[in-house]
Formats: structure tokens, sequence, C-alpha cells
């Protein structure tokens, strides 16, 4: 694939100063990284954006996720290898990515359920990680960005 913009990965200063104060700011949230990569790598398959899984998959396992981990973030709901707070994380990025299948899909629920495991600092953290990854995935698909391309 070919992305559709020659400079597609070479942002401008201004906007790359900007996404460094996001990331700042959510990895200064309090939630483990290693779930904020797991996030991150659940809404790009929902999306489909190729060059957010491939990048997904390389920072989750900088953070730590193993391999089997990787395997199964698909499918989290049915798998004992993710925390409850991981499931509770995992279900809000589901629910907030997913918003055009049904109103109100961030439903009270969902929210109680991430509320159990994350306090208020640690819940920006992550509306703001999945706010993130579904802007990069409509970029990134939008413009054909390949798989293994990174923003420089």
């Amino acid at each position: 694939m070919t992305a559709r913009i020659a400079n597609a990965t070479k942002p401008s200063p201004e906007v790359m100063t900007g996404v460094q104060h996001l990331y700042k700011a959510l990895y200064a949230g309090g939630v483990p990284a290693e779930t904020l990569e797991l996030i991150h790598l659940r809404v790009s398959q929902i999306n489909g954006c190729s060059a957010c899984v491939d990048a997904g998959v390389k920072s989750a396992m900088k953070a730590g996720a193993s391999t089997e981990r990787l395997l199964a973030v698909s499918a989290w709901y049915e798998n004992s290898l993710f925390t409850d707070a991981e499931r509770a994380a995992l279900a809000l990025a589901e629910a907030a990515t997913r918003l055009s299948d049904r109103p109100g899909s961030v439903t009270d629920e969902i929210w109680a359920a991430a509320a159990q495991h994350y306090d208020e600092r640690q819940l920006s953290a992550l509306v703001l990680i999945i706010a993130i990854t579904n802007f990069f995935n409509r970029i990134n698909s939008t413009l054909k960005v390949p798989a293994g391309t990174t923003w420089e």
C-alpha cells in the first residue's frame, strides 16, 4: 500500500508538539503503560488501522505485554490473561470506539465498572488514549499509511 500523501508521516513541528503534549498528559495519568498500549491495540484492531495495529503491537511489547496477551487481546472478554481492571478499560475502549453501533454505547454500567478500578485522573487518561487512537486510526486509514510506517 502506498500513502495517499507523500508526507503523511512527516507532520509539521507544531502538530508534533501538540501530539507530544497529549501523550505526555495521558502517560502521566497513572494508568499502567501496558494497559494503555493494549487499549491502543484493541481500538486499532476494531478500526482496521494496519499502521496503528503494527505500532500498537510493538509499543505493547515494549511496555511488557507478552505475545500470548497480544494474540488474545481481540477476545479479551473470554480470556483469564487480563485483569478485571484491564477488562473494564477494554470494555470502555470498545464502547467509546463503537459509538455508531448504538446510541449511548458507553453505558453507565461500563463507566461504573471502569470507575471501580480507576480514579478520575486515570479515567481521563483512558478516555484520552481511546480518543487519540481513534484520531490516528482515522488519519492513517484515510491516507492509507502503510504498516511499519512511523511519524517522524
